[in-house]
Formats: structure tokens, sequence, C-alpha cells
């Protein structure tokens, strides 16, 4: 059983902050993290490409795989305080979910990617703010024309 233990975030203000603690900043009030967000059942749908979420408050996520993966904690996509833009995930599946500690989550894609741990709170945080995340993604693609599909490329015609 994982404890419920909390997880202490050091964020430095002077570095502009990755995805990762922009999202963490959002469960920080006066320096304090909220209560950890310890799902009550965490299902892969392999089929579907997605994990779903459950918790005691009877919130309950179902989050697409290409999603988690574009949204990785790890240093490949956070950057070093640059989030990189991942493209090309629309077919990314989850191959396995284990747990890493009592705090969090390891992410295993079939693309290789399984680096960068998914914290209670981060994961509680994405699925919580996922159709605004979505959408802000979505908007960096078409910014930087790039598009979710590993086979397509955007062309900019000059005339």
């Amino acid at each position: 059983e994982l404890a419920r233990d909390g997880v202490s975030v050091d964020i430095d203000a002077t570095d502009r902050p990755s995805r990762a603690s922009s999202l963490l900043q959002g469960s920080i009030q006066n320096g304090t993290a909220l209560m950890t967000q310890l799902p009550t059942d965490i299902k892969l749908h392999k089929a579907s490409k997605t994990l779903s979420l459950k918790y005691a408050s009877g919130e309950e996520y179902t989050l697409p795989a290409e999603f988690l993966r574009v949204h990785s904690p790890s240093a490949e996509v956070q950057g070093h305080g640059k989030p990189i833009l991942q493209f090309g995930k629309i077919n990314v599946g989850l191959t396995k979910v284990e747990p890493a500690g009592q705090y969090a989550l390891k992410l295993t894609f079939d693309d290789g990617h399984d680096s960068g741990l998914f914290t209670w709170e981060y994961l509680y945080e994405l699925a919580r703010r996922y159709d605004a995340l979505w959408e802000d993604y979505l908007a960096e693609l078409k910014a930087a024309g790039k598009t979710r599909d590993p086979n397509e490329s955007v062309v900019k015609l000059m005339l």
C-alpha cells in the first residue's frame, strides 16, 4: 500500500519554470504543498491508449497516453527550465505503469520513453487541468508549425 506522505517541492523563481513546476505551483499555497492526491484506482487501458485514475473524492479522469507523453516531467521534455515541444506523438501508447517508491508513477511509453516520474501531485494537476493544458499544447504546436502526426509536416508557402 502506498503511503500518503507529502512531497516537498522547491521551485527557483529565478528560472523560467518548466511545465511540471508551473503545474505544481498551482498546488502550493504559502510555500506548503497541499495534501497529496493519491489515486484509489489506476488502470492502464492499452487498446484505447489511456490511463484511468479514480480518487477518494469521487473524481475520475481518463488521460490519453499522448497527453501524458507530451507533458512528461522528464528532462527530455521539460528541458532545463525551458520546455521542449514534443510533436508527432499521436500514436504513442503506454506499455507499463509501475509505482516509483511511494510518491510517484513511472510510465513506460511504446516509443521507448521511460524517464521522468509522475508524482501524485503532478499527475493530479495534469488530470484536473487536462482541457486547458491540451488546448495550450495544440496552440503551441500550431504556432511552431508542428503536428501531432509523425508522418506529416506543416509547410508554409511564401507567395
